[in-house]
C-alpha cells in the first residue's frame, strides 16, 4: 500500500520528462523536443532530482553526462513511457476499420520477408490506418525477450530459442544450403565431405542467437570452418557468390537468394530439422481485443505459406 501511495503522487509527465532528458542530456534540447520552457523542463529536473536523491545529469565541461543511476532509469524509462501510451491510447470499442494503432513487432530480416509481408499486405486491406512497425533484433534482445515483449506487440521467432511465453505456431520451413555457381565442390550436389571441409558463412553465431541447422552440424561432429558471421539471411547470397563458400538459408528464401544471381540452392546432405515459424508475445497481451485481431492476421495471412 506504501508503494501504491506513492504512486499515486507522482506526475506521470515526469516520465515523459526524464524520458527527453535522458535522450538529450541536455535541459535546452529536450524542452525543444517537449515544445516546452526552459524553466518548465528545468522545475521538471528539479523535482525528479528531488525525488530519485540523484542529479540524473552531471555537468561536464560545457555538457552532460548521466549519472549512474540515469544510465539504469535509461534502459526502462522509455518502455515504461511506451506502455503508458498503451495503456491510455487504448479503447473500449476497438474497431479495425477505424483504429490508427501501430503494432511493433520484432525479428529478423526472413521473418519480415516472408510472414511480415503477408501480414502487412493483408492487414492493409481491412485496416488501412493500421500501421506495423518491423524492427530487426539484436542477441541483446532475444537474451532479454520477455522484459523487451513489455512495450512490443510480439516477436517472429523459430521454435528452439524462447520459452515460457505464449506463442501461435505460423508455417513450417526448411533448410537448404547455398553454393555458389561456379564452386566445384558442390558441381554434383553438397556432400558430407564439402559440409566438412568448405568455409562456411553463418548467420548470427552466439549462445542465444544461433540456427538450428548450424548447431545440427556441430551435433553431427562437424566444426564448420567459418570465414564470415552475418546477422542477415537476405545478405547472405552476396558473402556466397564467387567463392567457395557455404552457407544455409531457409527455403523460403530460396527465391531471393536465385534472384540475386551467382548462387544455386542444394538440399543438404543431412535431414535438417524443419523450422516452425511463431509469433510470441507477452502474457500480459493475451487477452487484449487488439492484440487479439493483430494475431489473427498473423494466422491467416501465414494460413497458405508453405508447410514443410
Amino acid at each position: 500500500m506504501a508503494d501504491q501511495r506513492a504512486l499515486s503522487r507522482l506526475d506521470l509527465n515526469l516520465l515523459v520528462a526524464l524520458d527527453a532528458l535522458l535522450t538529450e542530456r541536455s535541459v535546452t534540447r529536450a524542452a525543444e523536443r517537449l515544445q516546452l520552457s526552459q524553466p518548465a523542463l528545468s522545475a521538471a529536473l528539479s523535482r525528479l532530482r528531488q525525488h530519485f536523491g540523484d542529479p540524473i545529469l552531471a555537468r561536464r565541461g560545457n555538457s552532460y553526462d548521466l549519472t549512474p543511476l540515469a544510465v539504469r532509469l535509461a534502459e526502462h524509462t522509455t518502455a515504461a513511457l511506451e506502455m503508458s501510451q498503451r495503456v491510455f491510447s487504448s479503447q473500449a470499442d476497438w474497431s479495425p476499420e477505424r483504429a490508427t494503432r501501430e503494432f511493433s513487432i520484432y525479428g529478423s530480416d526472413y521473418g519480415f520477408a516472408t510472414t511480415g509481408r503477408a501480414v502487412a499486405r493483408l492487414a492493409i486491406e481491412r485496416a488501412p490506418a493500421v500501421k506495423f512497425r518491423f524492427m530487426l533484433h539484436t542477441t541483446a534482445i532475444v537474451e532479454d525477450v520477455e522484459e523487451r515483449l513489455r512495450s512490443t506487440d510480439g516477436i517472429l521467432m523459430p521454435h528452439g530459442t524462447i520459452s515460457g511465453l505464449p506463442y501461435l505456431d505460423l508455417w513450417r520451413d526448411r533448410w537448404v544450403v547455398l553454393a555458389a555457381s561456379d564452386n566445384p565442390d558442390t558441381r554434383n550436389g553438397v556432400s558430407m565431405s564439402a559440409v566438412a571441409t568448405s568455409p562456411w558463412v553463418f548467420t548470427y553465431q552466439s549462445r542465444t542467437a544461433f540456427t538450428s541447422a548450424g548447431r545440427q552440424i556441430q551435433q553431427l561432429g562437424i566444426e564448420p570452418h567459418v570465414e564470415a558471421v552475418v546477422e542477415s539471411f537476405v545478405t547472405l547470397p552476396a558473402f556466397i557468390a564467387g567463392t567457395r563458400r557455404l552457407g544455409l538459408i531457409q527455403a523460403g528464401l530460396a527465391d531471393f537468394a536465385r534472384a540475386m544471381g551467382g548462387v544455386e540452392v542444394f538440399e543438404p546432405p543431412f535431414d535438417a530439422t524443419p523450422i516452425t515459424n511463431a509469433l510470441w508475445w507477452h502474457p500480459g497481451y493475451t487477452h487484449d481485443p487488439e492484440h487479439i485481431w493483430m494475431r489473427e492476421q498473423f494466422a491467416e495471412a501465414t494460413a497458405g505459406m508453405r508447410q514443410g
